[in-house]
């Protein structure tokens, strides 16, 4: 089987629960890791650095860019997201599938960079949930819960542009339909070529008589 891991790209509306999704993946399989991103938003309560992003001002963050230490890096109401460069080429390097919890401009990015990437956009069940989600996490204003929503409908439009969508209704049965999704995309031909190239030379001596 291949032993470089997989690029995972997930993506989703703010509200439709990704993070806690992703965390609960993270610790239900091993085969997992998640890439902290750079950001310079403030944290919330609770949040910490190193741990949920690596949180920059706005200054460090484009010495990052000049320094080309991020993959992709893109600006979400008024802050800016990037993915630090080693870590994920660490990981993957180490067998393990990486997950990028970016945003769709990133998204788009990486698929261009690492066309063999796979990238999932989560949803709510319904445009109503996700509002009542967004207002119940009781972190932003409303002036900015409005932003996100008008966001989400920019967002909805480059929905196609991804190869999975993930219906977050339910944690654990959203948790189980992206790693069976990844298991999926670990056993196609293209991801085995060093496999099937190995069993190839190794029937040649039936071939042979041997």
């Amino acid at each position: 089987m291949n032993k470089e891991g997989l690029l995972i790209v997930v993506s989703g509306f703010s509200g439709a629960g990704k993070g806690t999704v992703m965390k609960r993946l993270i610790e239900k399989y091993q085969s997992y890791a998640l890439s902290i991103s750079a950001t310079t938003r403030a944290p919330r309560e609770g949040e910490v650095n190193g741990r949920e992003y690596f949180f920059k001002t706005v200054e460090e963050f484009k010495e990052m860019i000049a320094r080309d230490e991020l993959i992709e890096y893109a600006q979400y109401v008024n802050n800016f997201y990037g993915t630090p460069k080693h870590y994920v080429e660490e990981q993957l390097k180490a067998g393990r599938n990486v997950i990028l919890e970016i945003e769709i401009q990133g998204a788009l990015k990486i698929k261009e960079k690492f066309p063999d990437a796979v990238l999932m956009f989560i949803v709510p069940p319904s445009a109503k949930v996700l509002k009542e989600r967004l207002i119940g996490r009781g972190t932003e204003s409303l002036d900015v819960v409005h932003a996100r929503l008008k966001r989400a409908v920019e967002e909805a439009e480059g929905v196609e542009a991804y190869d999975y969508v993930v219906v977050n209704d339910d944690l654990e049965t959203c948790v189980e339909d992206i790693n069976e999704i990844i298991l999926s995309e670990q056993k196609k031909v293209a991801k085995n070529l060093t496999l099937i190239n190995n069993i190839r030379d190794e029937l040649k001596c039936f071939s042979k008589g041997e």
